[in-house]
């Protein structure tokens, strides 16, 4: 019972022990630990300990007690920090911050982060832990002299003026990466280079210590090195180069006075590095002209040089232009004796010296001009004497001299003159109209355009408008009815029969349009130059210089007060020229400046730049005609409505040649340096053509039984011309070679009586550029096939056979025919001896004849592969008729041996002649490939002609 009761009580006080206890530890530790609220501390870049002011120390009032009186350890807070901190001693709470890792200054001078001291509990777990309050610890990082100073260009360059000291020619500068400022800064420059009369500051500064000499030195060189504040150099010196220029004299710098300009490059910039020198003369404006001469090209400047008749089409002027100074041609006659500057201006220009004048024939330009009407020509005139110059003149063939209307010039002024019909009421009428013009006599080309609509006549001279200062009356023509006489560079007197008032100038594109003026549009286009100057503004300069262009381009004038911004407008100034063949040879270059100072007096004058552009020869196109040159059809073709097309597979290519330089393989022959050579290289391009002329050779067309036909409408369709005549066919207008080959293909030729016609022959010739450039001469001979009917002839013994004219000697497989003649019995022997007699005699002509006509085609076939042809002979002999003889039998002709030899001699003669035409061969493909022994065989068989409609 005792122990029972003892139990329960020794529980209970062990309980109430275990209590006890536990509420003594909890009061055991009371305390956080304590740590200053900032620290300070400084690590050097690559090193890892930090020294700390105050020293890093953690306090707490625990203490001595174990555990709740210790600092275990210390936290540091903030993102990516690269520090730790460690405990050094447990019991007076003495710790230390290092780097994790090596520290760069020039990465990150300073670092901030927070750190807490922690104890170490109640027990060796760390239970019942206590920490202090954050403090802020702020860590700067200090330099090394790590890195070396390194100079910001890679070179330098400046510009000086002989016999001047300069106070600082140009700055050097260098930089150092260190991060501090002790290390960082740059404390001294120096000049490596002895013996220069040249010094250099701290700063950088270069000046000269003596004035410069030209003549002595013209650039000097000097290399500079830089020392940072800790003595550290630079790791690489600098190359300074310092130009000497010879004394200043205002004018425009790098300018090249000759510029090549290749054809088909687009534009050219003139001045890519020009800048005015202004001698450190302070400007407060400029002004600049530029000038393209091009006056002595074309007439004015390079044009476009067709006739004048297709670059109206070219603009857009509608029909009814009339050429009266076209090239002289067969269509084109009455220019003939005209004499021409032979292509010096690159254009169809007329010279006239007072001496010579033409007549225009009657159709080409109606009698009496319907209004309203234009007259335009481009003229070039000087001053002559006071007589009148004619340009143009109408004015009565015969009888009197009355002078319908007139274009000409008088004391430089031009004189249009238009006497009205006559009329009911014989009132005065407008009839002289007189302009007062500087371009007239100037020697220069001009473009005159006067559209007429009476009364009102309005004058444009290259583009720009003028009205007449004089305008006299007159009264109307009296009526008479004689024919009038158009005449250029005279005007005819019909009284007298002679020529008056000659012309002393160059003339040319000289047209009348009838029914309409012309319009501005089309006049501005006519003038407008292929060729000229541009620019192309920057759009930070745009506003800061005034540009300006004269009509044609060939001036520019520039004004603005910025040197910089003008010198870049100037540098954008290009030649440009739009002509796929230009004019080759010189544009002279003006440049004239004049500018504006603050001090008047010493205000610098700029002489003028001169200069040229040289436009280079154009590669000239080689245009090449080929296809079938030979070809026979039957006479039939040729009498249909559709006749035979003269050039069924035409072909047009134009070819340039290049010559490329290469590197030869010297090397594999055993040379140390490859050679430079030049290969000549051909390529095709494509370009416009303006003229095509299809004409006969031998006698002219005969309009009674033969004609050159084509389809106008797909002429017209592609925007081209034809004029025709009894020698042949005329196609003008610009336009792609593609379509001139469209159309030569509906060339026909048509003859509805070829009863004495054998042959036929053909020239084309096509030009691009009125006849700058021409092709090749494409000669194309057609040949008539004959064909004889038997049965057309009541008695064929009566008619020459047509055929024979056409065929050569040919060797034909007679074997498997049935010679026999089932009607040989009823011919009496006199009569059959008689027949045999002439047979012979004919057959021995046709060999002759034969022989003489293949050695003609050999001859003509040399010819023709000595002038680099390839001959084509498409021969129709569907209508071909071969009659053997039926006097002589199949058995005959074998036994006959001589005959047969002779027969074999003839035959190996017409087979030799198969190699060179395919045209005068009787054998045919299949022929070609038998054997030797049958060819042999078939030799000796005797091929005779049908003589049942011969005339004997």
């Amino acid at each position: 019972m005792r122990n029972r009761e003892v139990k329960p009580f020794a529980s209970a006080v062990g309980l109430l022990l275990g209590l006890l206890c536990a509420v003594e530890a909890v009061k055991v530790n009371k305390h956080k630990p304590w740590i200053e609220t900032t620290y300070h501390g400084i690590v050097t870049e690559n090193d890892d300990k930090v020294l700390l002011d105050p020293p890093l120390i953690a306090l707490d009032k625990d203490a001595p007690l174990r555990y709740a009186g210790e600092i275990c350890g210390f936290k540091i807070h903030g993102q990516n920090v690269p520090f730790e901190a460690v405990v050094l001693d447990k019991s007076t709470g003495e710790g230390v911050i290092r780097a994790k890792d090596k520290l760069d200054c020039e990465l990150q001078k300073e670092h901030t982060f927070t750190i807490q001291a922690y104890d170490c509990g109640e027990g060796p777990d760390g239970g019942n832990m206590k920490k202090s309050h954050k403090a802020t610890v702020h860590i700067q990082v200090n330099d090394m002299n790590e890195y070396s100073p390194v100079f910001k260009e890679k070179s330098y360059k400046a510009t000086v003026i002989e016999g001047k000291k300069y106070d600082s020619i140009m700055k050097v500068e260098a930089v150092d990466a260190d991060c501090s400022f002790q290390f960082s800064q740059i404390c001294s420059y120096e000049i490596v280079t002895p013996d220069v009369p040249f010094s250099i500051d701290k700063d950088g500064n270069i000046k000269n210590t003596e004035k410069l000499n030209y003549s002595k030195e013209r650039m000097y060189k000097l290399t500079v090195t830089a020392y940072d504040c800790g003595k550290n150099r630079a790791s690489e010196d600098v190359l300074v180069k310092i130009n000497i220029k010879p004394t200043c004299k205002p004018s425009w710098q790098g300018f090249n006075k000759r510029i090549e300009y290749e054809p088909g490059t687009g534009s050219l910039a003139l001045f890519p590095s020009m800048h005015l020198e202004t001698c450190d003369e302070p400007i407060t404006s400029i002004q600049a002209t530029i000038m393209l001469e091009t006056n002595h090209i074309g007439k004015g400047c390079d044009r476009d040089t067709y006739s004048e008749k297709s670059l109206h089409k070219l603009c857009g002027a509608s029909a009814g232009t009339v050429e009266l100074l076209p090239a002289p041609g067969n269509s084109a006659n009455w220019t003939i004796g005209l004499p021409t500057d032979n292509g010096h201006d690159s254009d169809q220009v007329f010279e006239f010296n007072g001496t010579q004048a033409t007549k225009v024939p009657e159709g080409v330009v109606s009698t009496s001009l319907k209004e309203p009407f234009t007259i335009s020509v481009w003229m070039r005139h000087g001053p002559g004497s006071r007589e009148k110059e004619t340009i143009l003149c109408n004015s009565d063939k015969t009888e009197m001299n009355r002078h319908h209307y007139s274009l000409y010039v008088h004391n430089c002024r031009l004189v249009l003159l238009l006497r009205q019909d006559p009329t009911e009421s014989e009132n005065y009428k407008p009839a002289e109209f007189h302009w007062k013009l500087d371009q007239v006599c100037d020697k220069e080309w001009h473009h005159y355009v006067l559209n007429i609509e009476f009364p009102a006549v309005t004058l444009f001279v290259d583009g720009s408008t003028f009205e007449p200062f004089l305008v006299t009356e007159d009264y109307p023509l009296h009526a008479a009815k004689i024919e009038t006489q158009l005449t250029i560079g005279a005007c005819w007197q019909g009284g007298s029969a002679r020529m008056t008032q000659y012309f002393r100038g160059s003339l040319a594109g000289l047209m009348i349009r009838t029914g309409k003026l012309e319009n501005k549009k089309v006049i501005d286009c006519l003038y407008t130059c292929k060729e000229g100057l541009d620019v192309q503004l920057p759009e930070e300069v745009a506003s800061a210089v005034k540009v300006e262009f004269n009509p044609n381009q060939s001036s520019l004038s520039l004004e603005g007060d910025d040197i910089e911004s003008f010198e870049k407008v100037m540098q954008h100034i290009s030649y440009l020229n739009s002509r796929q063949f230009p004019t080759p040879g010189i544009r002279h270059l003006r440049v004239t400046t004049t500018v504006k100072c603050f001090n008047e007096e010493t205000c610098i004058s700029v002489p003028d730049s001169e200069g040229y552009v040289m436009v280079l020869q154009p590669e000239e196109p080689k245009i090449s005609l080929s296809g079938i040159d030979h070809f026979a059809r039957g006479a039939a073709e040729f009498e249909s409505t559709e006749g035979v097309t003269l050039f069924p597979e035409l072909r047009i290519v134009s070819t340039i040649t290049r010559e490329v330089e290469v590197d030869a393989e010297a090397e594999a022959e055993g040379e140390d340096d490859p050679t430079v050579q030049e290969t000549v290289v051909s390529e095709e391009i494509m370009h416009n053509l303006d003229t095509c002329e299809v004409t006969v050779v031998g006698d002219d067309l005969n309009g009674d039984h033969e004609s050159l036909d084509v389809d106008l409408v797909q002429i017209q369709q592609r925007g081209l011309e034809m004029s025709s005549s009894n020698m042949g066919i005329v196609i003008t207008g610009v336009n792609t070679m593609a379509n001139y080959e469209q159309v030569l293909h509906l060339i026909r030729y048509r003859n509805w009586h070829t009863d004495a016609l054998f042959d036929r022959k053909f020239k084309l010739v096509c030009s691009e550029l009125n006849g700058r450039y021409i092709s090749n001469e494409f000669k194309v001979e057609v040949n008539v096939i004959h064909t004889a009917n038997p049965m057309d002839h009541a008695n064929n013994a009566m008619v020459q056979p047509q055929f024979i004219n056409q065929v050569q000697h040919a060797s034909v497989d007679l074997s498997g025919h049935n010679l026999a003649n089932t009607h040989q019995a009823s011919v009496v022997p006199s009569a059959a001896t008689i027949v045999i007699v002439v047979c012979v005699s004919f057959l021995v002509f046709m060999i002759i004849l034969g022989v003489f006509r293949i050695r003609a085609a050999h001859q003509r076939t040399m010819r023709d592969q000595e002038n680099g042809k390839e001959n084509e002979m498409d021969w129709d002999d569907s209508a071909l008729t071969i009659t053997v003889n039926p006097m002589e039998t199949y058995e005959d002709q074998h036994s006959s041996e001589e005959e047969g030899d002779e027969e074999e001699e003839e035959s190996e003669d017409g087979e030799e002649e198969d190699d060179i035409t395919s045209a005068e061969s009787g054998s045919s493909e299949d022929e070609a490939g038998e054997p030797e022994d049958q060819q042999s065989s078939s030799r000796q068989q005797q091929l005779e002609w049908d003589d049942s409609t011969l005339t004997y």
